[in-house]
């Protein structure tokens, strides 16, 4: 389906009532929906645009695998326009304009597309949240964090900002991946994947916790955007290491989940493994003081099940325990 060429009078439209434009790099709260900077609003940028932003969605859908190399990939992203169910343009107030194109497409059309790609739809991540420090020491918000932003984004994974920095938990307790800070975070900002920075003159030291654990690195440069690409590319490389994993054949094994201190914690944790794609079935087969044993079919070793769904927020990996192949601890 050719999509017409926005008419410029429906943009100076759209300006005229006052529509305020987008963060360089902003990403919206649908998982299909992509925020792409272009130069105008030329047909050969929209196209461009489309095609950019199609596999950004490609790679948020299919749970952060990387497409690009399946056969039939390069045609998919040319056919781009086919599969938008909308876009709009949006202009800042500068002499000449920068434009930004909102581009959103249909959920069943990509969801089809993954598979014909020989992909699985692997669950959409939840976002990565930003909490990153400057040199003297306040929190960055999101205008200021547009080149890492757009790092994260290019790696298949949204984001979401620490707007109100008291409602944030210890920063250190936060990078030591403590229970209390990770139920917090999960609370308010519904994800269990963090990255926190903290900037110097030349350099830059990072923490990403995902899976209720934690990885420290540093990074030197004397260009914070050049600083910001490097920590984007690196914390969605993590990321995928930790949560691209498919198994070649279903997994049966047994999960011990922790701290679960009333019926309705127990209907939360089925009701969050049953909405995670990889898990087929789920049978409780014990239970002792706050915890309870699972007989669990998955798409995936169990390990790897607990990293996914500690993404979420909701649990993270718990101690060890007799008889168990994995264990979890449940949040509050």
């Amino acid at each position: 389906m050719r999509l017409p060429r926005l008419p410029i009078a429906l943009l100076l439209f759209g300006l005229a009532l006052g529509l305020a434009p987008m963060a360089r790099g902003q990403t919206t709260n649908s998982p299909y929906t992509v925020v792409i900077p272009v130069t105008d609003t030329s047909a050969a940028q929209r196209s461009q645009a489309f095609q950019s932003a199609l596999g950004q969605v490609l790679v948020r859908v299919s749970g952060g695998q990387d497409l690009s190399s399946k056969p039939g990939y390069p045609e998919a992203l040319q056919n781009a326009a086919g599969i938008v169910k909308q876009f709009q343009y949006q202009a800042d107030g500068g002499n000449p304009p920068t434009f930004t194109l909102t581009v959103s497409f249909d959920q069943g059309a990509v969801q089809r597309l993954v598979t014909q790609l020989g992909a699985t739809t692997a669950g959409v991540r939840p976002p990565l949240l930003l909490v990153v420090k400057a040199g003297d020491g306040h929190l960055l918000n999101q205008n200021e964090l547009g080149a890492l932003t757009g790092a994260i984004n290019k790696g298949g994974y949204q984001v979401s900002y620490a707007d109100d920095p008291s409602q944030l938990p210890d920063l250190g307790k936060l990078a030591g991946a403590d229970p209390a800070a990770l139920s917090a975070i999960s609370r308010i900002y519904h994800t269990g994947l963090v990255l926190i920075g903290d900037l110097h003159a030349n350099s830059a030291d990072w923490t990403l916790i995902s899976g209720g654990q934690s990885q420290h690195w540093n990074a030197q440069g004397t260009d914070q955007n050049g600083l910001f690409a490097d920590a984007g590319q690196s914390a969605t490389g993590r990321l995928g290491q930790a949560l691209n994993v498919i198994a070649t054949a279903d997994v049966n094994g047994t999960l011990w989940v922790s701290g679960l201190h009333s019926a309705m914690d127990y209907a939360s944790l089925l009701a969050t493994l049953r909405a995670d794609p990889s898990v087929r079935t789920i049978a409780t087969v014990g239970a002792q003081d706050d915890g309870v044993m699972l007989s669990v079919k998955a798409g995936m070793p169990l390990d790897n099940l607990v990293t996914n769904l500690a993404a979420g927020g909701r649990v993270m990996a718990g101690d060890s325990h007799d008889g168990a192949d994995a264990s979890l601890r449940w949040l509050h």
